[in-house]
């Protein structure tokens, strides 16, 4: 069996009279010993091996907050434990994208990156993806499908929750909330066209958006709509998402559906559908 079956996180749970942990899947420290010599009994009996042993942090990217100083007392108290014990961990890890641009305490073996390997900030109010060396990795992009002019006082799909100002020209992109583009951004969404960013006109619908272009924007029906990407042009964020439906980048650019087309650039895969 692995030994990953047999690992625990004490800093999930930490006892009373401390900041509490996530309060998840952990084991609370003073549990602790029992878990350790079980495993270790487990081991002796050829059941398991004991890897590493591992925590996870509920306010890492407040690094300065008093349980993210708790906890990885804690996670050292732990494993001091567990070793006096006869455990002998070949890996121990704590530190999640914003622990490990934040916390040299938090770095053992391993540190273990999510969002930032998306190239994204995993600490938006504290620096941006570029103050921190990131690249964003990820573009999301629709082709226009149709063009229109509408006279001013037109009202923009469901609920007519934008209303054009001037006679302008308007542009249909087919992305939507079942693609997994945030409903409530809707009014709020950056798009960029022909080197403009605009916001989505009215209500992010199921499968398709609005933009309101303006009465000379030179748009055509096949031209790139960038949603969100690196920003390097100063185009929209998935950040900047986040900002617009008040939620963070994790979840934007993890929900986009399994319907937008993957294209893997300058891969060793190549190109992916």
């Amino acid at each position: 069996m692995d030994a990953r079956h047999a690992r625990a996180d004490p800093g999930d749970d930490l006892v009373a009279d401390r900041p509490g942990g996530l309060g998840r899947n952990g084991v609370p420290l003073d549990a602790w010993p029992d878990l350790v010599d079980a495993a270790l009994k487990l081991q002796a009996d050829g059941v398991v091996r004991l890897v590493g042993a591992f925590s996870h942090f509920a306010w890492a990217d407040a690094p300065d907050h008093p349980t993210v100083v708790a906890q990885t007392a804690a996670f050292r108290e732990a494993l001091d434990l567990a070793t006096s014990r006869g455990a002998r961990f070949e890996l121990r890890h704590l530190a999640n994208s914003a622990a490990t641009v934040t916390n040299r305490d938090a770095v053992f073996d391993l540190v273990r990156p999510g969002i930032a390997v998306y190239g994204l900030s995993p600490v938006p109010a504290l620096a941006g993806a570029a103050d921190l060396g990131l690249r964003p990795a990820m573009t999301l992009v629709g082709r226009v499908s149709q063009v229109k002019r509408l006279p001013a006082g037109h009202g923009i799909s469901y609920g007519h929750a934008y209303t054009t100002s001037q006679e302008t020209r308007v542009a249909l992109v087919p992305l939507g909330y079942a693609d997994g583009l945030p409903r409530h951004a809707g009014n709020a969404g950056p798009v960029r066209l022909a080197g403009v960013t605009h916001t989505v006109a009215g209500r992010v619908c199921m499968d398709q958006i609005v933009v309101d272009a303006g009465p000379d924007a030179a748009v055509a029906e096949g031209d790139v709509a960038v949603l969100f990407g690196d920003g390097a042009d100063g185009g929209p964020t998935a950040q900047d998402w986040a900002e617009a439906a008040g939620t963070i980048s994790y979840e934007i650019v993890t929900r986009i559906g399994p319907r937008v087309p993957r294209i893997h650039v300058d891969s060793e895969a190549g190109s992916a559908g």
